[in-house]
């Protein structure tokens, strides 16, 4: 056996690293799965000021003005619930890859807070990216409405198998 620390929730023995990891995670996916659940409330139903599906569909075309959207709020609501969250990880990763290539990189790294850039620079995407890409690793950690759920599980350890998790 290994010394080795995993990443992976789901096969830690040691409680205190657990809880602790699970609390963070849980931490992790409740502020990014309701940053994304608004940004996507925004672009679907027009909430916070947001531009609502047509104006979206106008600027975007109607591919990425569906998808998009639609991206945001359900993988942001996964998030939050811990359920599919590998799948909403890798759906606003990519979300977020996409806009930094589309609209932000030519505008630098940094936002815009008052600077002279005509637009917003890539940071924030590229945060969104990183948390994403601990989500793709660990997933939801053990505090997820997942477990409650009667899907498949792995029977080691009572989660989700990895591809709902």
């Amino acid at each position: 056996m290994s010394n080795v620390t995993t990443l992976d929730p789901a096969t830690r023995t040691d409680a205190r690293a657990t809880t602790a990891t699970d609390y963070a995670l849980l931490a992790l996916r409740l502020v990014l799965g309701i940053v994304f659940m608004a940004h996507g409330a925004q672009k679907v139903f027009g909430a916070f000021g947001g531009p609502g599906w047509a104006n979206v569909i106008k600027g975007m075309g109607p591919v990425l003005g569906v998808l998009v959207p639609i991206g945001e709020f359900f993988g942001g609501l996964g998030i939050l619930l811990g359920f599919l969250t590998r799948f909403s990880a890798a759906s606003i990763a990519v979300i977020m890859l996409g806009a930094i290539l589309k609209v932000h990189l030519a505008n630098g790294f940094f936002m815009n807070w008052g600077g002279k850039q005509a637009g917003e620079g890539f940071e924030y995407h590229l945060l969104v990216i990183g948390m994403c890409a601990a989500l793709l690793l660990t997933g939801p950690g053990l505090l997820n409405i997942g477990r409650s759920l009667p899907l498949p599980k792995r029977p080691d350890t009572g989660n989700l198998v990895p591809a709902l998790e």
